[in-house]
């Protein structure tokens, strides 16, 4: 099994329900279930398959990833990367615990899923916001309520571009 070439949708989607179901587990059965799957993981040649699937295992509660994938980050890098990026650091901290000082390490994938989560929820939003709206090319003139939507739209798809690029700053290490 292991020698095979890893189809990514059939991995992630195996992963992510072992995942799910050891997320829900405690103490020795968790650790029962979880260490075989993170040496198993840990085995793939496909390094973005490997750093996607400790990713999908994070956003259910499992961490796989003990410094051997993800970068390590600081708070002062994700602070800076926070920054570039235009986004509010504080945000990330609603959804997962940051360190206090400014050199303790952070939980790097925890915060590539949040910012992950973020960027997809205001692109939601920004897809919304067009669908209702009347298309701007149409036979009548747009009112002001309907191009405030549209502004509105616009601004939404620009802070998910920024939650975008953060995690993808953090996925490279800064």
């Amino acid at each position: 099994m292991r020698k095979r070439t890893p189809e990514r949708f059939r991995w992630r989607s195996a992963v992510a329900g072992v995942t799910k179901v050891a997320g829900k587990l405690r103490g020795l059965d968790r650790v029962r279930v979880e260490e075989p799957v993170r040496e198993m993981v840990l085995d793939l040649y496909d390094i973005d398959l490997r750093r996607e699937v400790i990713l999908d295992a994070r956003r259910a509660g499992v961490d796989l990833d003990r410094g051997e994938v993800l970068p390590h980050a600081t708070l002062a890098d994700l602070r800076r990367l926070s920054y570039l990026a235009g986004v509010d650091v504080g945000r990330i901290g609603r959804y997962t615990k940051l360190p206090e000082g400014f050199g303790d390490p952070i939980d790097t994938a925890a915060s590539i899923v949040v910012a992950r989560t973020l960027s997809e929820y205001h692109r939601r939003r920004a897809h919304k916001l067009w669908l209702n709206a009347p298309d701007p090319d149409g036979p009548s003139p747009l009112r002001k309520h309907e191009l405030i939507m549209l502004e509105r739209a616009d601004q939404e798809r620009y802070e998910s571009e920024r939650w975008a690029a953060l995690a993808k700053a953090l996925i490279q290490g800064g």
